[in-house]
């Protein structure tokens, strides 16, 4: 196998064979490529794409290049949910200990930021003591006992997707259809999932910015993953705006357990979880209509069996045991915190969403390079939601800084994010269509 011919054939617009492509992902798995080389790969496929037979390739030589896991015996079903990435999209955190207190297992294999978007790794990396790969052998306790783990890739589970994950954030290549494809799946298809729910992002905070777009990414994930013997569906969500009223590392971790402790109600990520909740319930077969299991994880919810299992899951994983009863001695705030206020009077009608991932980025929340250590301490908190009527001078959000100077700048930036119009704006449902 001669890479450089691989990257060659796919950059003038050839179709990769089953065995090429296999040959190649083995390579970069056994650190045989150089990293320029799995950048011009990724070049390469985001120029030119792939066929539907040549993602499905790429997909099962990532996830063939470690562990495949195998939950036999564990007696529920094997399910899971992902997500293509947005600001303030933290509903992984709350909808695994949702789903495994209404009977469901889920190992979820999580990753961390990508570009603008912020990633659960991260987030959970905010708890002291958190291990986010655990080997093989604790995963499974986790799962068995507690009934969901959310961790990273370890050193054998699709390795291949980890290395070129991480060379697709900092080489402008997230964006690719066959790409987010194959990186999602192939960690699924090594968690050796029954059942998995995808939530495709749609509009200015969403690497898809159209519905076009979205579907196209949301019809390949569910073609290759039911092809692959894991039963898939899709929602297409709205990311116009952050989803939560709160887009960093720590300030997220409050927000969830805000939300597992009933304080977000009504809220739009409220409908999201419970959305993908009720797929899930129903996919894995644990109920047969969608109002049912809407009904069922509300349950889960207003019981607080959900954050009792976050809280369990969290300390069987390395983190503290009274993480949810004492938040503050655990999650680090940052040193500065300053208010965002409106400009003038009038309705919250628009916001760049991408740009507010962006500000996170320049606090210090996100990576510019692969290398770069994140602050997990800054980010934006009490956003304020589309449709929200305000007076000049009001806050909209607060900043969490490392310093005056980054609080200054970073409130500017939002604030001038943000459109403020004389008349109460239409806004798009969150969730848009199901494939």
């Amino acid at each position: 196998m001669i890479p450089q011919e691989i990257i060659r054939r796919k950059r003038d617009g050839g179709a990769l064979h089953a065995a090429d492509i296999d040959a190649f992902i083995a390579a970069l798995a056994r650190n045989e490529l150089a990293e320029s080389q799995i950048g011009a790969f990724a070049m390469a496929v985001w120029y030119s794409g792939m066929t539907r037979e040549e993602t499905v390739a790429l997909t099962l030589a990532m996830a063939r290049s470690g562990d495949m896991l195998s939950w036999s015996g564990i007696g529920r079903p094997i399910a899971d949910k992902h997500s293509t990435g947005g600001i303030g999209d933290n509903v992984s955190l709350m909808l695994a200990p949702i789903a495994a207190a209404c009977g469901l297992a889920v190992p979820m294999i999580s990753g961390r930021g990508l570009g603008h978007t912020g990633g659960t790794l991260d987030k959970l990396e905010s708890i002291p003591g958190y291990d986010i790969t655990p080997d093989t052998a604790r995963f499974r306790k986790v799962v068995e006992e507690v009934g969901c783990a959310i961790i990273g890739q370890t050193g054998t589970l699709a390795p291949a997707d980890g290395k070129l994950y991480a060379v697709r954030d900092v080489t402008s290549t997230v964006d690719s259809v066959p790409l987010i494809t194959a990186s999602i799946l192939s960690k699924k298809l090594a968690a050796g999932l029954e059942t998995l729910v995808l939530d495709v992002k749609i509009g200015n905070g969403a690497f898809m910015t159209s519905l076009e777009e979205a579907e196209t990414l949301a019809r390949s994930l569910v073609e290759v993953a039911n092809g692959a013997g894991v039963r898939t569906a899709a929602l297409i969500t709205d990311m116009n705006q952050p989803l939560a009223d709160a887009a960093g590392n720590v300030v997220e971790l409050h927000n969830c357990l805000d939300f597992l402790k009933g304080s977000k109600a009504g809220t739009r990520l409220e409908t999201v979880v419970l959305a993908f909740a009720a797929e899930m319930l129903t996919q894995a077969g644990i109920v047969s209509a969608l109002a049912e299991a809407e009904a069922k994880a509300r349950e889960a919810l207003s019981s607080g069996k959900a954050a009792e299992l976050f809280g369990r899951m969290v300390h069987a994983l390395g983190g503290p045991a009274d993480l949810l009863d004492q938040p503050d001695r655990y999650l680090t705030g940052a040193p500065v915190q300053k208010p965002v206020l409106a400009s003038s009077d009038g309705w919250l009608a628009a916001c760049d969403t991408r740009a507010i991932g962006m500000s996170v980025i320049d606090l210090g929340g996100g990576r510019r390079h692969p290398q770069d250590k994140i602050d997990h301490r800054v980010g934006f908190s009490d956003i304020l939601p589309l449709g929200t009527k305000v007076s000049k001078g009001d806050r909209i959000a607060t900043v969490h800084a490392a310093d005056e100077a980054s609080a200054e700048r970073a409130a500017a930036d939002l604030a001038a994010n943000y459109g403020i119009s004389d008349t109460e704006p239409v806004l798009p449902p969150v969730i848009v269509s199901r494939i």
